[in-house]
């Protein structure tokens, strides 16, 4: 039997593009791109990429811990950033600190632009609950 779950942090464009946050089956849970917001929507962080790294590591432990995960269950990391030769040292600087000794797979994508104008960095994962 499949055992299905999703999350979402509850804003309005959720339902409006067609997407879960956070969708699990069977132990796995795929973490959608998350990026830099706020609770209420509003964009965070304009032209700062350590600003930007931050809240969009907020927002992954929000879907984490709306399946009782904890970073420690992430498996896999991919990021999406733009102009990496710029933003690449405070980002991975960020990354190391959120990972601490946990050491999952990961893979850092440059881009030309994101969906949002100011858009600097997009982070997806999956992750195994236990």
């Amino acid at each position: 039997m499949t055992n299905i779950n999703t999350y979402n942090h509850g804003l309005p464009w959720e339902d409006e593009h067609g997407i879960a946050q956070g969708y699990c089956v069977n132990g796995t849970l795929y973490i959608s791109g998350q990026f830099s917001h706020d609770m209420q929507g509003t964009f965070v962080g304009e032209g700062d990429i350590e600003a930007q790294t931050r809240q969009t590591l907020e927002n992954l432990d929000r879907v984490l811990a709306g399946f009782g995960a904890e970073r420690s269950n992430i498996a896999e990391m991919e990021i999406f950033l733009t102009d990496p030769q710029e933003h690449f040292e405070k980002c991975i600087r960020i990354f190391k600190e959120y990972v601490g000794d946990h050491r999952p797979a990961g893979t850092l994508v440059g881009v030309s632009g994101m969906a949002f104008p100011g858009q600097l960095i997009e982070i997806r994962a999956v992750a195994h609950i236990s």
